[in-house]
């Protein structure tokens, strides 16, 4: 069974940084597109980010852009999402997910796979 595992999530003030990792077992990783996906309480799921199987490619949520960096090592069947100059908006549980395609897609319908999910809290 396909697994994602996720880690680094935890608490930090408004303006640090953290870093999360997802990594993937079971799973042809180097083919298929990895993504970001958080979750508020009382929202719904959204679209973070996402790279292309090779790395070459990558997007980012208008929200996020300029301050989060998706990047994969596919030696290591892993994925990351450095999140820098964090803010309160911020806080939310955080999923990686893997594509059935190598570019990928912003949509959730687009990934089969999810981790657990990893805890961010940004305080004010």
């Amino acid at each position: 069974q396909v697994q994602l595992v996720e880690s680094g999530g935890g608490l930090v003030q408004a303006g640090g940084s953290l870093r999360l990792s997802c990594a993937a077992s079971r799973l042809i990783f180097s083919i298929r597109a990895m993504g970001w996906f958080r979750q508020a309480p009382g929202k719904e799921r959204e679209f973070v980010a996402i790279i292309s199987a090779n790395g070459a490619t990558t997007y980012y949520a208008d929200n996020v852009k300029g301050r989060f960096t998706i990047s994969r090592d596919n030696a290591k069947n892993t994925v990351y999402l450095q999140m820098n100059n964090l803010k309160p908006e911020d806080t939310a549980v955080y999923y990686c997910a893997a594509g059935n395609t190598p570019l990928g897609t912003t949509s959730r319908t687009g990934y089969p796979y999810w981790g657990q999910g990893t805890q961010v809290t940004v305080s004010s």
